[in-house]
């Protein structure tokens, strides 16, 4: 679930799923909830997207952002 791609719930209109969805996108994104990542170099972040919402700010202008993607199988998120 993410304002960039979730317009509606299953077996919901957008009209009906729209107040529910912007309480969501709203509580995803409190500042208590967050973890704002401060890069160095050699800087490493990982992360679990079973269980993260992932939400990159670009403010690295000049500088290139590398990232290598992996994927496991394993056990289902706790």
């Amino acid at each position: 679930m993410n304002v960039a791609h979730t317009t509606r719930f299953a077996g919901m209109t957008e009209e009906e799923s729209r107040p529910l969805l912007e309480y969501l996108f709203a509580h995803s994104v409190r500042p208590e909830l967050t973890c704002r990542f401060q890069w160095q170099v050699g800087s490493l972040a990982m992360w679990d997207n079973r269980a993260t919402m992932h939400n990159p700010i670009n403010d690295y202008h000049g500088y290139t952002r590398r990232m290598h993607r992996i994927s496991l199988a394993g056990d289902v998120p706790f």
